[in-house]
């Protein structure tokens, strides 16, 4: 059972992404705040005081039970029999291979790995065999590789299932987010998975006065995904949160933000694209562009309560 307790008029408030297993909210509000305030100076806006902003952290929730703190599940592609599961993987890899492509068309020395082949080079087989395929073609890729290797690769894939259709665990996870968001919050912030965690919530609690939802390298827009989504998409359109707008930035070399633009899917969105240089998927360098520090800004100062 978690305490209460008294939380400042925060008015911005972040929600992380996968692979921060092992940091609480301070630790993160130490790498967010910096980069989103340069985001803000370099956009022309004044910097936000830190008893503005807050991480809400939900990491700790996918420590395993009865190991050592550093310790993770020893996944294995065996381990990868759902097949909600398969498919992402599947688009994950589809996705660094296509980059691959690109990059050795453009040679972008800070593009994607240049030998990932993709599902069609490797031939299909059977689906354990497409796993182990899947995984050593993603642990080559540059994002994939930062975050760990393999085993990482695959508890990324355990907790994006684990949010979306594990009905305890995304009830503590959103929980994490009531807890940080109070009258005075006007900006909620979502990378990677916290993007899908950040609008579920705004879709859940109307009463709010968030004016304004930011996501960065966001798989809102995956197929896998968005028809996995509460509430459920209605004749192929999400639902619109209850926010003013909602500007949504992504790196083109995003292997996790599939689909770029997030308008087709929801309508209304702003897409903005920015270049991240080879750490695509990094929440300081979404957050430290100009871009993003304007859509935090308009958030900030809508007069509207």
């Amino acid at each position: 059972m978690r305490l209460s307790f008294c939380v400042a008029s925060m008015k911005v408030v972040g929600v992380h992404g996968i692979a921060h297993t092992h940091l609480t909210a301070p630790q993160i509000e130490v790498e967010w705040l910096p980069a989103l305030q340069g985001g803000l100076e370099e956009a022309g806006f004044a910097r936000l005081a830190r008893e503005d902003f807050a991480i809400a952290a939900y990491g700790a929730l996918f420590r395993p039970a009865g190991t050592r703190a550093g310790d993770l599940p020893r996944l294995t592609a065996e381990d990868v029999t759902d097949e909600w599961e398969q498919a992402l993987l599947l688009e994950w890899w589809r996705e660094a291979a296509a980059l691959s492509e690109l990059n050795r068309k453009e040679q972008d020395p800070l593009g994607e790995d240049l030998t990932i082949q993709g599902p069609e080079f490797q031939g299909r087989g059977s689906t354990p065999e497409m796993v182990q395929r899947a995984i050593r073609q993603l642990t080559k890729s540059r994002y994939f590789e930062k975050l760990g290797g393999a085993r990482l690769v695959l508890f990324a894939l355990r907790q994006v299932r684990e949010y979306l259709y594990n009905p305890e665990m995304k009830a503590a996870i959103q929980q994490r987010v009531v807890e940080r968001v109070t009258e005075d919050t006007r900006v909620l912030i979502g990378h990677s998975l916290g993007s899908i965690v950040a609008y579920e919530c705004l879709c859940a609690h109307p009463e709010w006065k968030v004016q304004t939802l930011v996501t960065l390298g966001s798989p809102l827009g995956i197929s896998s995904i968005f028809n996995a989504l509460t509430p459920e998409p209605v004749e192929g359109k999400g639902v619109w949160p209850p926010v003013k707008q909602w500007f949504n930035v992504a790196d083109r070399g995003d292997i996790v933000a599939l689909e770029k633009a997030l308008a087709p899917r929801f309508g209304g969105v702003v897409d903005e694209g920015v270049h991240n240089g080879w750490e695509s998927h990094s929440a300081v360098r979404y957050l430290n562009d100009q871009k993003t520090g304007r859509a935090i800004a308009t958030g900030l100062t809508d007069t509207e309560a």
